[in-house]
């Protein structure tokens, strides 16, 4: 009886989860620690599809399959992407962990997914009948459940905002390295003639999934700097009302802070 499998392409891959009921196995940083003896294991490293970061013009693919190192090591990822990247656990976990699995996890406090929220991101799932494109946001339905179906894989990470020069990056955790976060803060921002053209904010480790208001940070967008600055108040009582952070390791009354006073450090950089 086959325990375990190993396809060199994605059609071969998608064909073994359309039949057999399979673990996806990629780096396995994570599987390693829920090891199921009974399990049988689809593993994904011979797929060169899986493993490949492209840029295309103002878009840039990342494969599922892709490890963090490969991320760090890539001169088509964003500075962005690359500072929340080297706050994923220590280097050998680096070495074998990759984007897709960790997103699959649907963790709200993972570093990398916290900034594709920010990176205007969408997913291409494939299954061996169809593909679809799915939205970051609409990926997660609740902590550790996703969209994703039995016969699907993750396949491709496109980020389809690139220029990411302007932004800001924030995890507090327990101590400075390797600790899993207690608040994240990811945003970005563009003022073109004191106007801002692009606004996006997203919180991680608050709530069951990754948390994004992009209503309210509309209030801002096609607004001059002075103009921020009027509605400044009412866009943070916007945002004090509607964050509710869980309670965790640290009391929620801690986390609510620490978000509000992200948030207004991060218009106060931009001039707001």
């Amino acid at each position: 009886m086959v325990n375990n499998y190993h396809p060199s392409s994605l059609k071969d891959a998608l064909d073994i989860l359309a039949k057999e009921s399979v673990t996806p196995y990629a780096g396995g940083t994570d599987l390693m620690v829920e090891h199921n003896q009974d399990a049988k294991y689809m593993f994904l490293d011979r797929i060169p599809e899986l493993g490949k970061i492209v840029k295309e013009d103002s878009k840039l693919r990342i494969g599922a399959g892709c490890t963090y190192t490969q991320v760090l090591e890539s001169d088509a990822i964003p500075e962005l992407l690359k500072k929340a990247t080297i706050e994923v656990a220590a280097p050998a976990i680096r070495n074998m962990g990759t984007v897709g699995g960790n997103l699959c996890n649907g963790s709200p406090k993972a570093d990398f997914g916290l900034v594709l929220f920010v990176a205007d991101t969408t997913l291409r799932l494939a299954s061996a009948k169809s593909e679809r494109i799915v939205p970051i946001s609409e990926f997660y339905i609740d902590r550790g459940k996703t969209v994703l179906k039995k016969d699907e894989l993750m396949v491709e990470i496109i980020v389809n905002d690139i220029n990411l020069a302007n932004f800001y990056y924030m995890k507090v955790g327990e101590r400075n390295a390797l600790a899993i976060s207690r608040v994240a803060f990811a945003a970005v921002c563009d003022i073109k003639h004191n106007k801002i053209t692009k606004l996006r904010t997203a919180f991680g480790a608050i709530d069951r999934t990754i948390f994004q208001r992009n209503d309210i940070d509309a209030m801002l967008i096609d607004k001059t700097t002075e103009e921020a600055k009027e509605l400044k108040a009412d866009y943070l009582k916007a945002y004090d009302e509607a964050i509710n952070p869980i309670r965790g390791r640290v009391s929620a009354e801690y986390r609510k802070d620490v978000c509000m006073n992200l948030l207004d450090d991060f218009l106060e950089t931009n001039g707001i």
